[in-house]
């Protein structure tokens, strides 16, 4: 495990500051991020970059978020205490941290072995109880633990999956970036079995939504 120096914690506070006055207007996002020490889920090579706004490179051809994209997500989801959120693509493990600091109840999905499993100790070694890890195919979902009350989706989808809307709650959102060369970010709010209000808050870039797992 890396130290979390005075350094450290200057540089997530120059972070967070930055990130509100690109528009991050949830303080308990911005508290969340202020808290949880990027560096830890990145390889220490690039533990100098941690601070830096931009999404960096981690195992199996995977990137860990931008801050500003993990934050921008994380506000959209209205995170509240005890929410049961569903989070496919569990990569580096950061996002998870940061809802799981926010006091939901997370429940991430990883199809990529090496991801899931280092993933899945650093959680633990960092004490996040409430962030259970899965080794399964996202566009699955989790349906033995649904209905969520949110679901977060951190891959680029060329379509939502009914899958996930099925695994929603009445009332729940779902956010989740759509489209092929780069995505759309979507919020969509259940109001009933059938009915769906769709907002779409601009571009962005994220890796593709794959079906199916991968081994190490």
């Amino acid at each position: 495990m890396q130290d979390d120096s005075y350094r450290h914690k200057g540089l997530r506070r120059k972070l967070v500051d930055s990130l509100r006055k690109k528009g991050i207007t949830d303080e308990r996002v911005l508290a969340a991020m202020d808290a949880v020490p990027r560096h830890f889920f990145l390889d220490s090579a690039f533990a100098d970059l941690a601070y830096e706004d931009k999404a960096l490179p981690i195992e199996r051809e995977q990137t860990i978020s931008q801050p500003y994209t993990v934050a921008f997500q994380t506000q959209l989801l209205e995170i509240k205490k005890r929410d049961r959120v569903l989070e496919i693509g569990t990569g580096s493990g950061y996002q998870a941290a940061i809802l799981g600091k926010m006091e939901a109840r997370v429940f991430t999905v990883e199809r990529q072995e090496q991801l899931f499993y280092g993933a899945k100790e650093l959680l633990a070694e960092l004490g996040f109880t409430s962030v259970r890890c899965y080794y399964r195919d996202g566009t699955k979902g989790l349906r033995e633990f649904a209905p969520y009350d949110k679901i977060i989706v951190t891959a680029g989808a060329t379509e939502v999956p009914q899958t996930l809307l099925e695994q929603l709650k009445i009332g729940g959102i779902l956010v989740i970036p759509v489209g092929r060369r780069s995505q759309k970010m979507l919020r969509i709010t259940k109001k009933s079995e059938t009915e769906f209000v769709e907002e779409d808050f601009g571009d962005f870039r994220f890796v593709p939504f794959i079906s199916g797992t991968e081994s190490k």
